[in-house]
């Protein structure tokens, strides 16, 4: 193989035997950051329509899907608001017996 053939597409990686762990390390890092988002920024009249909805799974003993902003892949979990911290902004939600999460409202994206 020439030089040139190494040194051209992903030749010069491929052709490599031994890779830095620094050099490792950025190219994850880079491949990481490819799929990262950006939250979302919700106008005043969603969030509204979140919190609302929120309140009338809390007072109604109501089922609703939230969804959670990740920075790769949006969360989505269902169960009833079983309390809600008004001055921390974040609810429980309890998803099964026994088993329920603390959210902040903030991360919450949309509810269904």
């Amino acid at each position: 193989m020439t030089t040139r053939k190494k040194l051209e597409g992903n030749g010069l990686w491929e052709s490599s035997r031994m890779m830095l762990p620094e050099h490792k390390e950025t190219i994850i890092r880079r491949q990481l950051e490819e799929g990262r988002k950006d939250r979302p920024t919700l106008d005043p009249q969603e969030m509204e329509l979140i919190e609302q909805s929120l309140a009338e799974s809390f007072h109604e003993h109501r089922i609703i899907t939230l969804r959670l902003f990740d920075e790769y892949e949006n969360k989505e979990l269902t169960g009833i608001v079983v309390l809600v911290h008004t001055f921390r902004r974040e609810i429980k939600q309890s998803i099964a017996e026994g088993d329920w999460h603390w959210i902040k409202i903030d991360e919450i994206v949309s509810v269904g």
